[in-house]
Order: structure tokens, then C-alpha cells, then sequence
């Protein structure tokens, strides 16, 4: 029998003190057909894993407030095909509970749509430069996410999801989600075994991996404030420490957050629910999709 609150969230090796707070439990025995737990008793979040209005209730007791990170610099399809339908399916779904604040990154703030937003929710425009290649784009976020943290962030916000821009929210992703530390399974590797998984393999890499306990899509990552902007500033160092070194990681930002991630481990890791592509197809596993890819257009949008 599972007992209906609990006081526990594993932690990252930079975070030497733990703070217990007492939160709505997870019902990991409500889905026998997938993996519930990591070996280091995070929790793996599923539909059917959770009470949405417990874990609600107890964010606003406490009094957590989300901001969101997004990018849409470059090309203007970025802000005109990608931005608005991200931020108008983000206020039907995202963290309804909670108040929210949108960090929108752009090389063009005047072309920014103008959003309907609920009480409690606000948008910040960051001006940002634009960069010739979008691998660089893609790798300087890092540097973007810690600095915003530490201006601004940390002094109005308990927690900061950072997402890609050229996704759609599509059900509830709400306060389960939130964590010290939150990674996510990447939809096209759940399934596979670990020997496929799409590590940097080149060791003159400072993302370098042999092997590690799953594979992260660096599309939606977040926790809180502080444990985001260890992680931002630590990939970002990695980063430049590659470019010294005419190194350049195979999958960019997202290898060097797979490491990141396999030597801290996320105290939560979400179900490919919380990404999935519908051109994947049917998989029994995944009951609902709470946030979907958008087509891409990389053709226009990854031109140098």
C-alpha cells in the first residue's frame, strides 16, 4: 500500500544539503507496462502516476512560481510558424495552477505576437544575438539561461523550465513536473537498447560518454532556479572548453546535457508523454501526449 504523501527527492552532487518537503506521492505500481523508478529512486512520471489537483494544491501552498525559457532567434519562421503557437497552447496547459513567466529570447523583440495571457502570467522579451550557424544558436542558450537566472530569474521565480520553441502543448503539464533537477526521455531512444543510444563518442570531447542511464532530449529540461543555472554554466564551460579545442559535440548542447545529467542525476525524469512525435506512431505505453513537436522546416531554418 502506497501511503498518500511522502518526503523524499534525491538530489545532485552539487547540492549537499537536501530540503524535504512534503508532497503528494507518486503511485508507481499504476503502471506495471513501463519502468516507474530510476536505480537512484527518482521518480519516471506517467499518466496515471499522479493526483493533478494534490500536487497543485500543495505547489501553491508552497508557493512555486515557473518561468519558462524559449528561443526563437534566426529566421523569422522561428517567431512567425513556431513562438505563438508554443506560447497560445502553453496558456491552455501549461502549469495552469501556478503563476508563470515567459522568457522569450529573440534577435527580433518587435516581432513577437501578442499573446492573450491569464492573471499571473507575464512575458519578458530578452534580446539576444543571432549567431550565423544554428548549431552555435542551439549551444549558446546555455550562456543565456545562466546569466537570465542570475538577473532576474532567481529573485521572482522557484523553478524554470527551458523548452525548445518548435513544440505545442497538447494536455496538462503541471506541477508534477516540478523538481530539483527534471530531465527528460527522448522519444526516439525509450524503446532502444543502450548500445544505440546516440552519446558523443569522440574523446576529445568534454561531453564524452561510454555509456549512462538513459538518453535526454535537450528539447524540455528544467528543476530549480539553482540547480538549472549549475547546469546551464557547467555545459556552457564545456562548451567553450570544445571550441578551444576545435571540438564540437556531436548533438551540441543536448550531448553535453546528457552528461551533465548521467554525473548528477535528475531527482525526476518524464515520460516521452511530456515530447513525443506523432510520426513515431502508436505505442501503447504513451496514454497521452501533454506536448507534441511541431513539423520542422529545417530546410529554411538550418540554412548557414
Amino acid at each position: 500500500m502506497e501511503l498518500p504523501y511522502v518526503t523524499f527527492e534525491s538530489t545532485n552532487s552539487h547540492r549537499p544539503t537536501l530540503l524535504f518537503l512534503l508532497f503528494p506521492a507518486f503511485f508507481y505500481r499504476s503502471r506495471p507496462d513501463v519502468q516507474t523508478c530510476t536505480t537512484w529512486k527518482a521518480p519516471i512520471i506517467w499518466n496515471g502516476m499522479f493526483e493533478p489537483n494534490l500536487y497543485d494544491q500543495t505547489h501553491k501552498r508552497e508557493g512555486s512560481s515557473v518561468a519558462v525559457t524559449v528561443f526563437a532567434v534566426g529566421r523569422f519562421v522561428y517567431l512567425d510558424a513556431y513562438l505563438e503557437d508554443f506560447l497560445n497552447s502553453s496558456e491552455r496547459h501549461f502549469m495552469l495552477a501556478l503563476p508563470v513567466t515567459y522568457y522569450v529570447f529573440t534577435d527580433k523583440p518587435e516581432k513577437i505576437p501578442d499573446i492573450k495571457l491569464a492573471p499571473q502570467r507575464s512575458i519578458k522579451m530578452i534580446k539576444v544575438e543571432n549567431h550565423s550557424r544554428w548549431q552555435d544558436i542551439s549551444m549558446m542558450r546555455m550562456k543565456s539561461i545562466s546569466e537570465i537566472i542570475e538577473s532576474d530569474i532567481r529573485h521572482h521565480c522557484t523553478h524554470i523550465f527551458c523548452f525548445d520553441v518548435d513544440q505545442v502543448f497538447t494536455g496538462r503539464f503541471g506541477s508534477e513536473v516540478l523538481g530539483d533537477s527534471v530531465a527528460l526521455l527522448h522519444a526516439y531512444y525509450y524503446h532502444l537498447p543502450k548500445r544505440l543510444y546516440t552519446y558523443d563518442r569522440n574523446p576529445k570531447s568534454q561531453a564524452y560518454m561510454e555509456s549512462g542511464d538513459f538518453y535526454y532530449h535537450a528539447a524540455v529540461f528544467g528543476g530549480t532556479w539553482m540547480s538549472v543555472k549549475v547546469l546551464a554554466e557547467t555545459c556552457y564551460q564545456s562548451i567553450m572548453e570544445d571550441k578551444m579545442n576545435n571540438v564540437e559535440a556531436l548533438w551540441h548542447d543536448e550531448s553535453h546535457l546528457n552528461k551533465y545529467m548521467w554525473l548528477h542525476k535528475p531527482s525526476r525524469v518524464l515520460s516521452p508523454e511530456y515530447c513525443w512525435d506523432r510520426s513515431i506512431g502508436y505505442r501503447s505505453d504513451i496514454q497521452v501526449t501533454r506536448l507534441l513537436w511541431a513539423p520542422k522546416h529545417y530546410d529554411t531554418l538550418r540554412k548557414t
